[in-house]
């Protein structure tokens, strides 16, 4: 009976179990550092600037620029009317959903529970910059890619772009080729 109080007390302080709340440790994790580099990007150095080449032979700079669009530039040619709602309120639904089902579900590996607190953190990073940077999300990661695809080099990224990239993949691969809780229970 004691033990069983105990436990209700526990809930109803922290109504999320450890399992689903230490991931979002890394949401956290992903905002913070996301906002400051990007911070310290935006106040110490102008739109357009090659801020470092890393390894001096083009191939990884630091380059700091802005994109009012979503990924690849896609939307440049969308009235601007019309990009606050699809860049930021459609995400900010996505999103939300993303965290009632998490929250609510028992279905998640805890690699899958992870691979969603990225792209969570990486998501809300840039909903951040479009909320609160009227000139954009400030981009800065910038790999040469030597034609492949048609590119010379890859669109310019940022840490929250990499953590949602990695994240969907991984959570893609664990869906794809791994199990869910559901189907562990379902054999045995």
């Amino acid at each position: 009976m004691k033990s069983e109080t105990n436990e209700n007390a526990k809930k109803k302080i922290f109504p999320v179990d450890k399992t689903k709340a230490i991931p979002l440790l890394l949401t956290g994790a992903v905002i913070a550092l996301d906002q400051v580099i990007k911070a310290f990007i935006a106040n110490n150095w102008p739109q357009n600037t090659l801020i470092k080449d890393v390894f001096n032979n083009g191939l990884f700079w630091i380059y700091h620029v802005r994109n009012k669009n979503i990924a690849f530039s896609i939307g440049r040619g969308l009235p601007e009317i019309i990009k606050p709602v699809l860049f930021v309120v459609l995400p900010l639904l996505v999103l939300g959903f993303l965290v009632w089902y998490y929250l609510r579900s028992d279905e998640f590996t805890p690699v899958q529970r992870w691979a969603v607190a990225g792209i969570l953190g990486g998501g809300i990073g840039n909903i951040i910059d479009r909320i609160f940077r009227p000139d954009g999300v400030v981009d800065f990661i910038s790999i040469k890619f030597y034609g492949l695809f048609g590119f010379e080099r890859w669109p310019t990224f940022n840490i929250a772009d990499t953590s949602v990239v990695i994240c969907c993949i991984l959570l893609f691969v664990t869906i794809l080729f791994g199990s869910s809780k559901k189907m562990e229970k379902a054999a045995s």
